[in-house]
């Protein structure tokens, strides 16, 4: 994205102006009323017109490794753990206008192949926008990560009904009064951003794309294969602040190959 309303922004400030480069620049930038209103998940703004609403947007319309998929494994190797150094918690919480974002103080590393995959922020979708054999979840998180050349990393958690989660307790305390493009502090500790994934790491890996505008291809996904839990409520204290779900439907995988 390169100068993108997005992830941060407007889905990152709506991910949204250009590529990937913009996805880290923009994603702590506070979003414009006028990229809040540019793109959506229903109607004539929702994803099946994503890619005619603005020309920077054509990936999603005509790429070929679009994300969200439904995760079919086609290759079992033994992939290596992931290199997550997450030291650093939260440096504030934003409705973006398409998800709620906890930004993230700089820090926390995803290495990659020698790569430093800097941690901008995460956010969530319900139900997920990935499926697993079809299956699809509640809620899924995506932790956003960004190389300074533009890269880009995530790894996503998938959350399953049953018992509340305590640290969403802590970010949905803050839903109530969050003024849209208002970013508030969050107070997640480096601990607590890392309790948010499994404590079985086993995970399947592709490439795939930004799932939101411009939806910018080469990115690199990671995704746990063990789900935690949320309650019905904080499912639907989620659900009901957009009123109608925030999340892209599966996309074609074209044959892609997804390790696991």
């Amino acid at each position: 994205m390169k100068k993108i309303i997005s992830y941060t922004s407007i889905a990152l400030s709506s991910m949204l102006l250009l590529s990937t480069s913009s996805f880290a620049e923009t994603q702590v930038k506070e979003p414009t009323a006028h990229a809040i209103k540019h793109w959506g998940y229903t109607a004539d703004v929702g994803p099946s017109h994503w890619g005619k609403l603005n020309t920077k947007f054509r990936m999603c319309s005509e790429g070929n490794t679009q994300s969200p998929i439904n995760i079919l494994p086609t290759s079992d190797i033994d992939l290596p753990a992931l290199d997550l150094n997450y030291t650093t918690g939260s440096k504030s919480v934003i409705n973006n206008g398409h998800t709620v974002q906890v930004n993230i103080e700089d820090g926390s590393v995803f290495n990659i192949e020698g790569m430093a995959y800097k941690l901008k922020q995460f956010h969530f979708h319900t139900p997920s926008e990935n499926n697993i054999n079809g299956a699809s979840f509640p809620l899924e998180a995506h932790f956003v990560h960004a190389t300074d050349d533009g890269k880009l990393a995530v790894v996503a958690v998938m959350f399953k009904e049953g018992d509340a989660n305590p640290i969403l307790t802590k970010v949905w305390k803050k839903l109530p009064t969050l003024e849209v493009g208002k970013a508030v502090s969050c107070g997640l500790s480096a601990k607590e951003v890392k309790a948010l994934m499994p404590t079985d790491k086993d995970y399947y890996k592709f490439m795939g794309s930004l799932t939101t505008p411009p939806c910018s291809e080469e990115v690199k996904w990671h995704v746990f294969k063990t789900p935690l839990t949320i309650s019905k409520a904080q499912i639907e204290t989620f659900f009901k602040l957009y009123g109608h779900g925030n999340n892209r439907p599966v996309q074609a995988t074209h044959k892609r190959i997804i390790e696991e």
